[in-house]
């Protein structure tokens, strides 16, 4: 199999590489990347992205806070666990033994996509003790239908077999092939961001860390729990999002007392990294303890006002 990543061969140009550090937690050698001062905020990344991801929030958000952004385990240029250290619960064990090693307590916690699910799994098991959750884009719900069915067992196999994730590997190469996967998010990255995600998807290790997320990644015992979640639980969802609907989030925030929705319009699933000014603002106004009015996630095409205008700028 290919080797991981190597971050004086592969990271000599990462974004926001100043600020990266490698620490031992656990058995988990973490990349993570620490900037700024005054109170700490944690940022956790999505199934198959890494610390690139943060590149144009990161030093915005670094202006007001102390910002901790690891690799998840597996992922970028962090170690990979095997199996059983990719589900919810053992990325949640791995990222609390990082914050004890740092000496960190997050205040605030902001986590994409799957990165969501973490810090909620954390906060319900009292691993962290945030202020406040915001959860962009979050993937807190299981697959219906079809796909609940046999996602994970197909991810299972697919993550067992090495072979296949050094031809897919060797196909995420070619940023076309790349582009057209990332079209599927309902975002639209600049070329920077496609060549990182090339340069990601095109290493055997971290295709194999991130089939094994999505194998392990059993939601519905969050589904379960999330009810009795008290942190306040911020749900940004960007109305482009074509990999977590819109409605999820609506559906969560009907189901979970503490949790309320933020719609962004003309942003997909990506959002943080297309319009990271935009991200910022709406981080720091909810870290601040600014809350939207009520808004349907659909914003009606003659309304002119509210939090949809507001906040996320133009429509869709």
């Amino acid at each position: 199999m290919t080797a991981r990543l190597d971050f004086e061969r592969d990271g000599q140009d990462w974004p926001n590489r100043a600020a990266s550090r490698f620490i031992l937690a656990g058995d988990v050698r973490f990349h993570v990347q620490v900037m700024g001062d005054g109170p700490v905020m944690l940022l956790l990344h999505g199934t198959g992205a890494s610390t690139h991801s943060w590149r144009g929030l990161l030093p915005l958000l670094a202006k007001h806070y102390t910002i901790v952004a690891p690799d998840l385990p597996g992922h970028g240029f962090s170690d990979y666990l095997g199996m059983n250290g990719l589900s919810i619960t053992g990325m949640a064990a791995s990222i609390q033994a990082l914050l004890r090693k740092l000496g960190l307590e997050p205040g605030i916690a902001v986590g994409h996509s799957a990165g969501a699910a973490i810090l909620v799994r954390m906060a319900l098991d009292r691993q962290i003790r945030p202020e406040l959750i915001i959860s962009l884009n979050g993937a807190l719900a299981p697959f219906g239908g079809f796909i609940g069915q046999f996602f994970s067992p197909v991810a299972r196999m697919l993550a067992t077999l090495p072979l296949l994730s050094m031809l897919f590997a060797r196909r995420a190469r070619d940023p076309d092939v790349i582009r057209d996967i990332l079209k599927q998010t309902g975002s639209k990255l600049d070329p920077e961001g496609i060549a990182l995600y090339s340069r990601l998807a095109g290493n055997a290790e971290h295709v194999t860390a991130a089939l094994g997320m999505m194998a392990n990644w059993d939601l519905l015992a969050l589904e379960r729990d999330m009810p009795r979640l008290q942190t306040p639980l911020a749900l940004v969802s960007g109305l482009r999002d074509q990999m977590v609907r819109p409605d999820v989030a609506r559906e969560v925030a009907a189901r979970v007392p503490s949790a309320f929705v933020v719609p962004v319009a003309g942003l997909g699933h990506l959002a943080h990294e297309e319009a990271p000014g935009r991200i910022a603002e709406l981080i720091l106004g909810l870290a601040e303890g600014e809350r939207p009015a009520r808004a349907p996630l659909r914003p009606a095409r003659n309304r002119t006002a509210g939090m949809t205008t507001s906040i996320a700028g133009e429509r869709p």
